[in-house]
């Protein structure tokens, strides 16, 4: 069981790729945190505010991207990949790798903001991902690249 947002963080660090709730070949952050299996919503599971307390510290570090990257769930994708994720980037439709963010309106409502790639991507990580050898890159991410757009 995940007990805050720092060991959240490091469990996304050791894993790359992780979801945040969705079912998928990638590790769920939610039962990660929860330390069990979540059947149904997370959101009515009794660590329900835990869990979102936490997920949303996560969410919000400059070290994850939140994105849609794998079937159009939320990924959380840690900094440490991202040069190899800039490097395979025409493998991924614009909607995977555009950045997500939550906030909340001034009514309280709930609404996902997108920023465009490679507009969150920092000029570092750039940099960085003209040097990574495209087979080092698909090394990193095979398990997740859809098939090659023709």
């Amino acid at each position: 069981m995940i007990a805050s947002a720092r060991q959240a963080l490091a469990f996304v660090r050791k894993h790359g790729v992780v979801l945040a709730s969705a079912r998928g070949d990638a590790p769920r952050l939610t039962e990660a945190i929860a330390g069990e299996p979540i059947q149904g919503s997370w959101w009515a599971h009794r660590q329900g505010r835990r869990i979102f307390s936490i997920l949303s510290a996560v969410s919000e570090s400059e070290d994850v991207l939140v994105c849609r990257l794998i079937d159009g769930k939320i990924t959380l994708v840690h900094r440490r990949l991202w040069p190899a994720l800039v490097r395979l980037s025409k493998r991924f439709t614009p909607a995977q790798v555009a950045q997500v963010r939550e906030a909340h309106t001034p009514s309280g409502r709930h609404v996902s903001r997108t920023i465009a790639f490679p507009r969150w991507v920092p000029d570092e990580t750039v940099k960085q991902a003209k040097t990574i050898d495209e087979q080092d890159a698909l090394a990193v991410f095979g398990a997740w690249l859809p098939r090659r757009r023709r």
